[in-house]
């Protein structure tokens, strides 16, 4: 079905997903693999469920510091590539999944780094988050207030009164406060609000705790319109009821990229001698990363060392952690 774009579409859709109690997962991908397993576990989701349809945010970062992904969608490293790449693939992609609503999101767009792309025509997207929270709060505030008066007649805006803590750093943020997300949703006028709640981003485990209190204290002030992000650094059971705390949409990234890698590895270590010929195997085996029991003596395999291989293995792994988040928020 086509893309859900426009502000009131967009909105649409949201209202829809809270009368039945979801909250809309939004899945960041960097290429066309874990983008075309979002859509499939979607897809797939709808039939097995019997909806007609379900919705589903695809993600990108742009200009982001900390994680650009669009410059990953080419091999280029052209952000300006990659993005149009992404933009259009789902497009393309859009007619094979027509069980999905697609809605397309620019996750951390800068406000000083992605300035060009902010300031473009985006209409063509369903909803943006505006990062300007690497800045004092009052001047976040204020930026964000501007945006939104200039933009958020044609699109979704979202934004976060607190930077987001980063598993791969050492500074902690305290939790947001209730008051303080009420007042910068009342002072920017955006849509929804990307609020710290104990979740970290890029984090490599599921150790820390969500806090659910601290998210019910916001909903009492602002209604579900709350965002959040980092859900890779806790386990599925604590974040398995969100939209009563008032959360509206979920980030998630890590989770595809960190839980998929190990079935690639094992597959690769099992595979040695096919994946890169007997001399490789050989070699490790000598270098003591293999064992001799390790030694297959098979020939190297277009079924196994080819790029559509290691895809495979990707892609299968990403659909099941995606069906796994639709079948916690989709109840």
């Amino acid at each position: 079905m086509p893309i859900i774009t426009g502000r009131e579409n967009v909105l649409a859709v949201y209202e829809k997903a809270a009368r039945k109690g979801w909250v809309i997962p939004c899945f960041c991908s960097e290429n066309l693999t874990t983008t075309e397993a979002v859509l499939t576990a979607a897809q797939t989701f709808a039939e097995e469920m019997g909806h007609e349809t379900v919705p589903v945010i695809l993600a990108i970062t742009n200009r982001y510091d900390h994680r650009s992904q669009s410059v990953n969608y080419t091999c280029t490293r052209r952000w300006d590539i990659g993005l149009k790449l992404f933009r259009e693939s789902l497009d393309i992609l859009a007619e094979a999944f027509p069980r999905v609503e697609i809605l397309i999101h620019l996750d951390h767009t800068q406000h000083d780094s992605d300035a060009e792309l902010l300031e473009s025509d985006l209409s063509r997207y369903s909803s943006v988050m505006y990062d300007a929270s690497s800045l004092p709060l009052e001047e976040n505030i204020r930026k964000t207030a501007d945006y939104v008066r200039r933009k958020g007649h044609q699109l979704v805006v979202e934004g976060a009164c607190d930077e987001i803590v980063d598993a791969t750093g050492e500074a902690r943020c305290a939790i947001t406060d209730a008051d303080k997300c009420a007042d910068y949703m009342a002072r920017t006028g955006v849509d929804i609000v990307v609020a710290n709640l104990g979740t970290e981003h890029r984090a490599s485990g599921k150790d820390l705790q969500y806090h659910s209190e601290a998210a019910k204290a916001i909903r009492a002030k602002i209604g579900p319109k709350i965002c959040l992000h980092g859900t890779s650094s806790v386990t599925n059971d604590q974040i398995r009821r969100l939209f009563d705390d008032g959360i509206c949409k979920v980030n998630i990234w890590t989770a595809l990229e960190r839980d998929a890698s190990p079935m690639l590895t094992a597959f690769i270590v099992k595979n040695a001698a096919r994946c890169g010929g007997s001399d490789t195997e050989t070699a490790l085996i000598e270098a003591g990363y293999l064992t001799q029991d390790s030694r297959s003596g098979a020939s190297a395999s277009l079924q196994h060392f080819t790029t559509t291989a290691r895809q495979q293995i990707i892609f299968e792994e990403m659909v099941k952690i995606a069906r796994s988040y639709l079948d916690l928020w989709y109840v």
